[in-house]
């Protein structure tokens, strides 16, 4: 539906241009000026009727939202916007102007490398002010999420709770070269992944998504299939709640990490689709530290680790299982029971619990819990997505779900995101990966291939290293 400034070329981590056609970057970093794209529309909708073209208004009105808790519109409609706060955007971005109706600038307070690769996720899409004005003026300022309107390939057309979304191809869309080839993109909410299969199967759809490891072998063997396979971009992980006691002992972290039998997880979890991770963050990132090791799993060191913390016997702990199926923990609920399993050994009783998705991941925002599965699919090709976004102090509230805030890490990736020069960054990187290692926040348990199968019938379509499935571009014969 939406497009932003700069995006990422299908199918990569290359940023290209979007709605803005060129940029400039001044010689000290410090701001970017923006070249805006004319003759783009905004959707036509039922709903809206644009009387104008997008121009720097548009972004002006998008990121004043973000900054500015006084915006009327934000007063009018309060919302988060974590993936923004979590990078720190909010605290580095000084001011946004309007050079002139096709130029907009950008100051920043320090230097941020990946500035650029930040404004190329979904967070940043460019909203129309004129559409905020008329629903400010109508009272229903909470539209704009509920009946959205983008520059975009995709025209939102329906939603039905728990049963589908619906989309039309926009024909004005400014990319004649790329942009939408079906006329209608149907998303059939199917949570059950066997029952998702038998409609591919059957022709309901022609594409799917996370199908279950037992099921990707039969489904290569299908003459009516096509299963595209990479390495995935992820990290499935359990994270360890630093601020709970006694999780804020390095020795008990030691302990559970050390007591999970990874390989029998990756066995019995990913059934061949996965490599075990002992990084935060996947071998295919650039600053990966190969040198890193996991602890070895040994029962009896942890023992003792947890009795030289003054815990011989051990103590109950509860343990969050993800409801959901994700690339990176494809059966969080087995996950969970042999992690429970193993801490049994040790001596820990750990208490399984879950929740519906959303209320999941905000309770554990706030800290609710001592350990949780979860995982990160990367979003923009920076190291500090995962290093940042996974355990810097701007993310504690976020998805920083360790609540790990630690100096020395948190020097070496702000010194990261202060320089351009990509082997300096490398080193810190680097650095901070050992850190992480060393201070146990998270047991790194699987990076998972991503297997996406699809109709042969399905023409263009290719898979995002970010998780994030586009259709523009994409056919069906």
């Amino acid at each position: 539906m939406f497009n932003r400034l700069v995006q990422f070329q299908r199918g990569g981590t290359k940023v290209i241009p979007g709605l803005a056609e060129k940029w400039d970057v001044a010689a000290d970093g410090l701001s970017y000026t923006f070249h805006l794209r004319k003759g783009v529309k905004f959707q036509t909708t039922d709903y809206f009727k644009p009387t104008r073209e997008f121009n720097a208004d548009d972004v002006a009105f998008t990121f004043d939202r973000m900054l500015n808790k006084s915006n009327p519109f934000r007063k009018a409609y309060p919302t988060e916007f974590p993936y923004f706060t979590d990078m720190g955007m909010d605290e580095n971005i000084a001011k946004v102007e309007k050079v002139d109706p096709y130029t907009i600038k950008f100051s920043l307070k320090k230097v941020d490398a990946a500035f650029l690769q930040n404004l190329a996720m979904s967070f940043a899409s460019i909203q129309s002010a004129e559409y905020a004005d008329k629903l400010l003026k109508e009272g229903k300022p909470q539209l704009i999420n509920q009946q959205p309107v983008g520059t975009g390939p995709f025209i939102f057309k329906r939603y039905q709770k728990d049963a589908q979304i619906r989309f039309a191809a926009n024909k004005d869309y400014w990319n004649k070269a790329d942009g939408p080839k079906v006329d209608n993109l149907v998303f059939a909410i199917t949570t059950d992944p066997s029952v998702r299969y038998q409609k591919l199967k059957a022709g309901e759809c022609q594409i799917t998504t996370y199908p279950r490891p037992t099921d990707i072998a039969a489904m290569k063997a299908d003459p009516k299939m096509n299963v595209m396979s990479q390495a995935g971009f992820n990290l499935g992980y359990l994270a360890y709640n630093v601020k709970h006691k006694p999780l804020d002992k390095l020795e008990v972290r030691q302990a559970l990490d050390m007591a999970i039998n990874k390989k029998a997880i990756l066995q019995a979890v990913y059934q061949g689709a996965g490599q075990a991770a002992t990084n935060p963050m996947p071998p295919t990132q650039w600053s990966y530290n190969k040198n890193l090791k996991d602890a070895p799993y040994d029962v009896a060191k942890a023992k003792a680790l947890l009795a030289k913390a003054g815990y011989p016997n051990g103590f109950d702990i509860s343990l969050w299982a993800m409801p959901v199926q994700r690339p990176y923990n494809p059966n969080a609920k087995l996950m969970a029971e042999m992690v429970q399993a193993d801490w049994a050994k040790i001596g820990v009783k750990a208490k399984i619990t879950s929740y519906e998705w959303g209320e999941y991941l905000k309770r554990a925002k706030t800290g609710e819990h001592d350990s949780m599965l979860i995982g990160w699919t990367g979003d923009n090709g920076d190291p500090d997505n995962w290093l940042g976004v996974l355990f810097g102090c701007d993310a504690m509230n976020g998805n920083n779900f360790s609540k790990f805030c630690y100096k020395p890490f948190e020097d070496l990736i702000q010194k990261g995101k202060a320089t351009s020069n990509v082997a300096e960054r490398t080193k810190l990187y680097m650095k901070a990966q050992e850190i992480v290692k060393q201070q146990v926040p998270m047991t790194t348990i699987a990076h998972s291939t991503v297997n996406q199968p699809m109709l042969k019938s399905v023409q263009g379509f290719k898979v995002s290293p970010f998780g994030l499935n586009s259709f523009y571009g994409v056919s069906v014969k």
